[in-house]
């Protein structure tokens, strides 16, 4: 594989995460980085200074030169783009990272036989430790898979899936987090309320939650790890009760569900 220019339209998180990963564990098969951004001019000198990537306000003028163009925008912002890009396309890898785009919607909006791909990851490709889905087009090739790979791997962990798949299971790798985050912003609260200082209550409740999934990515098994946990008729069969009671596992899955309808414009 040859050294690749990656283009960026869109710096947000998702896109400096996946910058930092390529100079971390790829920088030998980079040519080039740009990433450009319309309106944020102190965003892209802070880009520019930290990862020494080229920056620019009119991604237009990069597109002839680029070999992979990542679409970090958000998905109201996709079609406008797509339709402008079309004019610069001469057969680029055109990737999008944004929430319910796929490939068959790519394919739709660009020149035929353009090589296309989408990427779903989370928050936690910040740290490199996302479990990022992703789909390849009808027209990409296994050259092209190789450089999917390599954006990938700095944001850690994949798993390829089909189009549908992946809108499915966004709201549960790309969305959850959020969920995982708020279950721990009322732990913490909770806590307080037994007259614990913030900064103590925050540090206990993370460090049980970090705990707790480590013991998860060892064992693989959450049923026998909350049994461990649970003596029948006990404090925390108490509150797993309670759970129960209401309905714990229904709220999950209609926020699952709630997610991906909002996901697919629905």
């Amino acid at each position: 594989m040859k050294k690749q220019r990656v283009l960026f339209i869109g710096a947000g998180r998702m896109a400096e995460a996946i910058v930092a990963g390529l100079l971390e564990t790829n920088k030998s098969k980079i040519e080039e980085i740009i990433v450009s951004n319309q309106r944020d001019e102190q965003r892209l000198k802070r880009l520019k200074q930290k990862y020494g990537v080229t920056t620019t306000h009119d991604w237009r003028f990069e597109v002839a030169n680029s070999d992979v163009i990542v679409l970090a925008a958000p998905p109201a912002a996709h079609q406008n783009i797509l339709g402008e890009l079309s004019g610069f396309l001469t057969g680029q890898f055109v990737v999008t990272i944004a929430a319910g785009i796929g490939p068959s919607f790519l394919e739709e909006h660009l020149p035929l036989h353009t090589p296309v791909a989408w990427i779903m990851p989370n928050t936690a490709a910040a740290i490199g430790q996302s479990i990022s889905l992703y789909a390849m087009g009808s027209f990409a090739t296994e050259e092209h898979k190789k450089v999917l790979h390599m954006l990938l791997k700095g944001m850690g962990e994949s798993q390829q899936c089909t189009e549908e798949e992946i809108h499915h299971l966004t709201a549960i790798t790309g969305s959850a987090p959020a969920f995982f985050y708020q279950f721990a912003e009322h732990l913490i609260e909770s806590t307080k309320g037994y007259g614990m200082e913030e900064k103590a209550a925050r540090d206990l409740v993370i460090q049980m939650l970090y705990g707790s999934a480590l013991m998860l990515k060892k064992e693989k098994e959450p049923a026998m790890l909350r049994e461990q946990v649970t003596t029948p008729g006990g404090a925390t069969a108490e509150g797993l009760k309670v759970f129960a009671e209401h309905r714990f596992g229904d709220i999950v899955q209609k926020a699952i569900e709630a997610t991906n309808r909002k996901a697919l414009g629905k």
